[in-house]
């Protein structure tokens, strides 16, 4: 990454004359798009996976090898973390819906329609999972969707009777997939070094040394922050919010790093955190006079470390990191007996601490030492930011399949298995990307059109005009396809496309030893698969989820609601973690401001149970009660002349306690100050 001149120079102690914050180069996914070696390199594995799952299937004379030729195309991603980690919940996902195709076959052996009506069930509370979740966990639970549909795909006759094979081919079917995990798992494996930690890493580097850089020009100017200040600390939100994938591949990727991940959790959090108190310390410099603001700024910039920009941040992680928690503790013990120099010294020690769990985090990447820094526990069960989504998704893909197996028995459509199979997957896989859930779809419907011709190509013109018909030259065929498949897949724009056509490929071709060339088969096949995408997509029109605007307003509306409800002391869930699933679940439509708006939430609610924990040791709990429920009663103006007369009244009390807790009432007015009119909204009953 360029070095950024403005950042170092604020990290030095220059102070330029003019110019504005620039924030240092955050190109998600921090990093250079692949370079076209890199690109066939991965075609290259890919075919390879494909051509050891396929040759492993031919040799146990599997049914339906092409499925775990399938199987290892889709396992095989450009980063080989994510391809290891989606390996592992491939797996889960496929025996969990094994088993369940199973137990339904058990449970209705004879009956048709409730048979379907059970698949169609499992399918919505699959499509409901698979919302809930993140990243490869949710991948597993739009598996265990799908996984059942295929194998119940198999043992219905033409209008949907039940064969009562469904013990058997849930074997073969978790045969299949499990032979594909693993070819791709050995080849990438041993082709592939991986690159997830210092991506990550480069991404910890960059985000954490923005942070720093801004707070620092923040403290510096001590006073009304500029526009593109504000853009860039709410830019900053979304790039914390985006880690999360990122450490998902980086844990897929080494057996350390996955033993300690919840070291790089707290370094998420604590970027949060670090965000938090920037914005914490703009807001009192703001209503600040201009002396007082520069002189207090100047004397909590002084305890900040000399921090360089952000390829320093990776040379020496543990060096800073102990600068960081020096800094932390010196700010802490800062001597003073003004509440706003005390706000802003304490705030700015959280903002320290923030830095340093981002630093231990790199330490850890870096293969060293990290420091043992006391990790928060994490929430047994991770927050739900907002339930809605999950049951609409729950409706949608309940809804398709029965639809699907309604027409297919009306009909009697010989393709209607594979139209219910291909339907099911389409949905489970693309609901859940909420309002791209369409366009994902149209870009997998086109690129399996593009696969369809490039099969019918392979499959009747060029295999049956070869002289000889062995495995190599089946291999060398499929390589002619795969690869530059493959390397199309590796490239950023339109993915869903390049890997419709790369994946859905060996079932269209359907490879078998021998190879069998049945035009009307490889027709009924096509339309069928053709057709279930297409109803999936219809359906998404006909049932299309939450827009983006609608879900921002939902989770502020929620925020603020659970704000309340902590102010009322009825909340009792973990406030922090909430607040930081609900700004990774906001959309990226939402604007700069509703992203701040759900840090200003998340702010407020920590600062009243610091509040709270103060004012039992100060004997204040009674007048802080009184003031919060003008809070819980989305009142700001009112709460914050109680919270001032509060402050007031602790002034006459001596200690650090009484000061700390002054401080905290003067951080909580700034915020319901900065956004009174989103405290003071209505809400519905």
């Amino acid at each position: 990454m360029a070095h950024d001149p403005w950042a170092c120079s604020l990290m030095s102690g220059a102070s330029p004359a003019v110019a504005p914050f620039r924030l240092p180069r955050l190109a998600l996914p921090f990093a250079g798009p692949p370079t076209l070696a890199g690109k066939l390199m991965f075609g290259l594995r890919l075919w390879a996976s494909v051509v050891l799952a396929l040759w492993i299937a031919f040799a146990l004379e599997l049914d339906n090898p092409y499925w775990a030729a399938t199987s290892a195309a889709i396992v095989c991603q450009p980063a080989l973390g994510a391809s290891l980690r989606k390996s592992r919940y491939r797996l889960i996902g496929t025996v969990a819906g094994a088993v369940a195709i199973v137990v339904m076959t058990a449970c209705f052996p004879q009956d048709r329609l409730l048979f379907l009506a059970a698949l169609a069930l499992w399918t919505g509370a699959c499509g409901f999972a698979a919302t809930l979740l993140r990243n490869f966990a949710a991948y597993a639970a739009s598996l265990a969707g799908f996984t059942a549909a295929i194998i119940a795909a198999d043992q219905l006759g033409q209008v949907g009777g039940l064969d009562g094979h469904a013990f058997l081919l849930a074997l073969d079917r978790t045969a299949e997939i499990g032979i594909g995990i693993v070819s791709a798992g050995i080849v990438l494996a041993g082709t592939d070094l991986g690159q997830a930690r210092a991506r990550l890493a480069q991404r910890f580097a960059e985000t954490a040394a923005s942070i720093a850089a801004g707070a620092a020009t923040t403290l510096r100017e001590a006073g009304p922050e500029l526009p593109d200040m504000r853009a860039a600390r709410r830019t900053l939100i979304r790039a914390v919010a985006a880690l999360d994938p990122a450490i998902d591949e980086a844990v897929g990727e080494s057996s350390e790093i996955r033993q300690r991940s919840p070291v790089l959790q707290a370094a998420m959090h604590g970027l949060f955190d670090a965000l938090g108190a920037w914005r914490a310390l703009a807001n009192h410099l703001l209503h600040l006079p201009p002396g007082q603001a520069a002189d207090e700024a100047g004397r909590v910039l002084a305890a900040f470390p000399p921090l360089p920009p952000a390829a320093g941040w990776r040379a020496d992680p543990l060096a800073l990191h102990a600068a960081c928690r020096a800094s932390a503790t010196s700010l802490r013990a800062l001597e003073t007996s003004h509440p706003s120099l005390r706000m802003l010294a304490d705030r700015a020690a959280i903002l320290q601490d923030g830095l340093a769990a981002a630093l231990a985090a790199l330490a850890l990447l870096a293969g060293a030492a990290a420091p043992a820094d006391p990790v928060p526990r994490a929430p047994s069960l991770a927050p739900v930011a907002d339930w809605l989504p999950a049951w609409i998704n729950f409706a949608r893909c309940a809804a398709v399949p029965a639809g699907v197996a309604l027409l297919w028995i009306v009909t009697a459509w010989p393709g209607g298995a594979g139209a219910l199979t291909w339907a099911t997957i389409t949905m489970v896989l693309f609901a859940p990307r909420a309002a791209q859930s369409y366009e994902a779809a149209l870009d997998y419907m086109l690129g399996t059109v593009i696969g369809c011709g490039f099969a019918a190509v392979w499959a009747f013109a060029l295999l049956p005009a070869l002289p000889t018909q062995n495995f190599v030259v089946l291999a060398a065929m499929l390589g002619l396809y795969l690869v530059p498949a493959g390397a199309l897949m590796a490239q950023p724009r339109h993915t869903g496309l390049f890997v419709a056509m790369t994946v859905n490929f060996p079932p269209l071709l359907e490879p078998a030893n021998p190879m069998r060339y049945n035009d009307l088969a490889f027709y009924n096949g096509a339309l069928g698969i053709l057709a279930g995408i297409f109803l999936a997509m219809a359906s998404m029109r006909l049932l299309p989820p939450l827009s983006a605007a609608i879900r921002t307003r939902r989770l502020l509306a929620l925020s603020l609601r659970d704000l309340r409800r902590v102010a009322g002391g009825t909340f009792r869930g973990d406030w922090r973690h909430l607040c930081h699933a609900r700004l990774a679940a906001c959309p990226p439509e939402a604007s700069r401001l509703e992203h701040a708006q759900l840090l200003a939430a998340r702010s407020a609610g920590l600062e009243i149970r610091r509040l709270r924990t103060r004012a039992v040791r100060l004997g204040a709990t009674r007048r802080l009660e009184s003031a919060l429920a003008r809070i819980e009663a989305g009142e700001s103006e009112p709460a914050r002349r109680a919270l001032a007369a509060l402050a007031s009244t602790l002034a006459a009390q001596p200690g650090s306690e009484a000061l700390r807790a002054r401080a905290a009432l003067l951080a909580l007015q700034d915020v319901l100050r900065q956004h009174e009119t989103f405290f003071d909204t209505r809400l519905p009953a």
